[in-house]
């Protein structure tokens, strides 16, 4: 695992960002640990990409405090702070070959000699083209020269690599294998990384903690399993993986909560997993849904319903069932013994709907954060 120390290497006090009326990033505060690879989630036009150009000094904040290491550097341009970023498209030299492009900062800091074919090298061994030398970027696959900007990138040892949607161009295959890699070469190296994607799934399998944004803000920041498993809010249950939310009259028996529904069904969740409010809903993630014969009974919350739509996808078959007061939920079943019914459930047969109500989470009142 990536070795934590405590020092905040990046601290954003109440950042803002406004271009004419238009708020961009809105008082953000955070803190990001040395050796962190900490990810910035959200849709477009949430925010990510100009927090992290504020972090890199290619914007400056409308107001706010931006600290790296302990120095304020709110108004530092690019080049006087000590981060490097790699961008979506690579920007590679496209006359130099590999070994100078990777070069190229180096030599400007009057790096030469041994110390500079030493730390090249090193650098291209860490992504793993040794050999490649020689080749120029026209040369290269997308995954290639991928490697190729995030070696120029870490050879001059930043203390913060910034990567700003560096996966996006690649095809999905590669993506998840560059991930991976991506997660490799930071534990590797020990430098902190901010990350910005909208891919739920390279945020998940890449980050020591994610704060989701949306509309200028984070609404939640936490590790991968908190913000999956314990999504704070509605937008969050929705933006990270698929969540079916359930709402009606909001009710409290004991150590639960409950949820009774248009139907007239009720469900519940134990009041341990937070605050529900007098707008609040239960949600459930697809996976956690079990489906029954109709009328068998189960322990746990319990709703009766049609199957609507199936979808066979290999790993898994979706089903779309429709509850009797007309909310339809997603249901994700694995294929693990097709042999134990000669088929899917098929689209109009009644079934019921099960689930723990440990395994269900809660929103509050708000839309969002």
């Amino acid at each position: 695992m990536t070795t934590r120390v405590s020092e905040v290497d990046v601290r954003l006090v109440d950042v803002t960002k406004r271009f004419g009326d238009q708020v961009a990033v809105d008082s953000i505060t955070l803190d990001v640990s040395d050796g962190e690879f900490f990810t910035l989630l959200g849709p477009s036009g949430c925010g990510k990409t100009t927090t992290l150009r504020m972090i890199g000094g290619f914007e400056q904040p409308t107001s706010g405090l931006i600290e790296l290491q302990g120095v304020d550097v709110t108004f530092l341009p690019a080049y006087q702070r000590d981060v490097n970023t790699v961008f979506q498209s690579y920007a590679l030299f496209p006359h130099l070959n590999i070994y100078e492009n990777v070069a190229f900062g180096l030599r400007r800091k009057g790096v030469s000699g041994e110390d500079l074919k030493k730390r090249v090298g090193e650098a291209l061994e860490l992504v793993q083209l040794i050999g490649y030398e020689k080749r120029v970027p026209g040369q290269l696959s997308g995954g290639q020269a991928q490697r190729v900007a995030l070696a120029r990138a870490l050879v001059n040892r930043p203390g913060v690599l910034l990567l700003d949607e560096p996966l996006g161009a690649l095809d999905l295959k590669l993506r998840k294998q560059m991930g991976i890699e991506l997660k490799r070469i930071q534990r590797e190296v020990g430098i902190t990384f901010i990350y910005v994607t909208h891919d739920q799934e390279e945020a998940m399998t890449m980050s020591d903690r994610i704060a989701v944004m949306n509309k200028g803000r984070y609404e939640q920041l936490a590790g991968p399993e908190t913000l999956y498993e314990r999504p704070a809010t509605r937008f969050v249950a929705g933006f990270v993986g698929a969540s079916n939310l359930l709402e009606g009259k909001i009710g409290s028996d004991g150590a639960d909560w409950t949820v009774t529904l248009a139907s007239g069904g009720v469900i519940r969740a134990p009041k341990t997993l937070g605050e529900i409010g007098s707008g609040g809903a239960i949600g459930v993630r697809p996976e956690k849904l079990s489906l029954l014969e109709p009328g068998q009974q189960s322990k746990g919350n319990t709703l009766q319903g049609t199957v609507v739509d199936t979808s066979y996808l290999g790993v898994i078959t979706q089903y779309v069932v429709e509850e009797k007061g007309g909310l339809r939920l997603l249901v994700s079943e694995q294929n693990l013994d097709r042999t134990t019914r000669n088929d899917t459930w098929r689209p109009g047969e009644q079934v019921t709907l099960t689930w723990k109500p440990e395994n269900g989470f809660v929103v509050g009142d708000a839309a969002s954060a």
